[in-house]
């Protein structure tokens, strides 16, 4: 007889994610359990998968843990932090509104707001090369990046993952596909890196596509987003607090411009159904 396994499939502005409640069952999962499962064709389909586990930490109410569709395990997802925040408490996991979560790049905090929102205090933006780590001399508020012979303005942020920022005229023709792979496995980047490409706007909005680490480009990023506010903002090139608009949909990002300050992400998570898995 086989075994079975509950889950739920859930989406950030269509970064959607299969979530994992491994406190009330046993999940033992191998990378190419994560592969056949996120295929679109034959299995369940998803960006990422969210495990929810218990913890030991004082003060901490659950372990996230984040695996990406390649078998791959990553330290964050912004947009995977709001979907987690949301399953735990629609499911009676717990009944606090505000959330603390361990996981592979420290603690947040997750907030569910009264209109079914979730604000994430992401943490503080890491511009050390090393963060991510980035292969250059020093720190830099911008960098130069070559590929193919081309050279490319780049900022660079752990947001508690790896981020590359591109300035782009025009998000609908930027090449996200094509360069954003070269940018992920580039050589400057030896444990790849996600890529963003953002049009400003105006002061207060931007425009972002990214092409994820271990997963090509998604309809959403949170830390993302989070990278392209923080990059901009740095260069005095945006306010305190920006809409970020994705092909998903829209965030609201917010950061002061101070190194020690934590980021803040505000954006919708949705349940798309629950369902039983043969193992």
């Amino acid at each position: 007889m086989s075994a079975k396994l509950q889950f739920s499939k859930m989406h950030g502005l269509g970064n959607d994610f299969m979530v994992i409640d491994a406190i009330a069952q046993t999940v033992n999962l191998t990378p190419e359990q994560i592969i056949a499962w996120a295929d679109r064709h034959f299995g369940i389909g998803f960006d990422q998968l969210l495990l929810v586990e218990s913890t030991d930490t004082e003060g901490v109410d659950f372990r996230y843990r984040i695996f990406n569709a390649d078998g791959s395990e990553v330290q964050q997802c912004g947009n995977g932090a709001r979907c987690f925040a949301k399953f735990v408490y629609d499911k009676g996991l717990t009944d606090k509104t505000k959330i603390t979560v361990e996981t592979a790049s420290g603690i947040i905090v997750l907030y569910v707001t009264a209109d079914g929102e979730v604000r994430v205090n992401m943490g503080a933006p890491n511009f050390s090369p090393s963060s991510l780590p980035y292969r250059v001399p020093g720190e830099s508020d911008v960098y130069q990046l070559e590929v193919d012979g081309e050279m490319y303005q780049i900022g660079a942020v752990s947001m508690g993952n790896p981020h590359a920022v591109l300035r782009v005229s025009d998000i609908g023709s930027a090449p996200v596909a094509e360069l954003g792979e070269k940018i992920e496995s580039h050589i400057s980047f030896p444990e790849r890196v996600n890529v963003g490409f953002a049009e400003r706007v105006d002061d207060s909005h931007i425009k972002l596509r990214v092409y994820e680490r271990g997963a090509a480009e998604t309809l959403a990023c949170g830390t993302g987003a989070c990278a392209a506010m923080v990059s901009l903002r740095k260069l005095g090139e945006v306010e305190d607090e920006v809409k970020v608009s994705l092909p998903g949909g829209d965030l609201t990002v917010a950061w002061d411009g101070d190194d020690s300050h934590p980021v803040w992400m505000t954006g919708p998570a949705v349940m798309v159904f629950d369902g039983v898995i043969e193992l």
